[in-house]
């Protein structure tokens, strides 16, 4: 009886039997591991990706801990690397349900500077990581995904607003989620659906570049309605969400998982 019981739950889980790709996973502590954690908690199977030799160590505990299909190199820089990937979802899966893209960079010279002041190879490099990549997965994706998966990329507020510091990676962001709602278009009568993510300040590795980012955090948490910021957690629940049944409707938009942040105003030029 409790086994046949425990099959009729894993049966009801609303993401049971995906198979998902997910990309961008930095470390334990990333967006793009919460995220994984939350899909094989709805049911899912998951790949993981990391960037480099150094970074492997980081990823493969978080391949572990939700026992992933597959851990592959992917640079979104090499193209040799993403073969390689779908390559490994060919013999492993076969197809691909949903795709997470969690994946940002820029030079950290560029990064901190006014963006009237950074680099022509600092901005495109910015662009091809954090952008292209994402058209480049969902061609890749689209060509073996069946009705009914998803693509969900991971944006942030900058990308719609002015915040102090942000610079450079505010057009691209911006860029991003222009992609999303395009690619919706474009594969949506395929019955793929699209989706940014756009959390709010989060204590990731990813943001440990921005100038002032601790003070960020703690205005944030002051102003936003739910007195709280969102965690990887949160996050990663809501992008298995996107992914189900349940968001089956729904496609092209900016979702914001940041404790109400985005509905606020601005106060000494501080975001809030």
């Amino acid at each position: 009886m409790s086994s046949s019981f425990n099959d009729n739950l894993t049966e009801q889980l609303p993401l049971s039997g995906a198979k998902i790709l997910v990309t961008g996973v930095a470390n334990q502590h990333s967006i793009a591991a919460g995220c994984a954690q939350a899909y094989v908690r709805a049911g899912a199977e998951v790949g993981l990706t990391y960037l480099n030799d150094k970074a492997r160590f980081h990823v493969k505990t978080v391949a572990d801990a939700v026992d992933a299909a597959f851990l592959c190199p992917y640079d979104a820089r090499v193209p040799v690397t993403a073969d390689g990937v779908f390559e490994e979802i060919g013999r492993t899966w076969g197809h691909v349900d949903h795709v997470l893209h969690s994946i940002a960079y820029c030079p950290l010279t560029d990064l901190l500077e006014p963006l009237h002041e950074c680099s022509q190879e600092g901005f495109l490099e910015a662009m091809e990581i954090t952008c292209y990549s994402l058209v480049d997965l969902a061609r890749r994706s689209a060509a073996i995904m069946p009705k009914n998966g998803s693509i969900t990329t991971v944006s942030y507020l900058g990308g719609q607003r002015v915040l102090p510091d942000y610079n450079v990676m505010a057009p691209v962001k911006a860029a991003l989620e222009a992609t999303v709602r395009t690619l919706a278009y474009e594969l949506g009568p395929r019955g793929i659906r699209v989706h940014a993510l756009s959390p709010g300040p989060m204590d990731t590795r990813a943001a440990s570049g921005l100038e002032d980012f601790d003070r960020t955090m703690e205005r944030a948490r002051q102003v936003a309605p739910l007195r709280r910021l969102a965690s990887p957690e949160d996050v990663g629940s809501f992008a298995a969400f996107l992914a189900g049944p349940g968001a089956s409707a729904t496609t092209g938009n900016v979702h914001f998982v940041d404790g109400g942040l985005h509905v606020m105003g601005w106060d000494d030029g501080d975001p809030c």
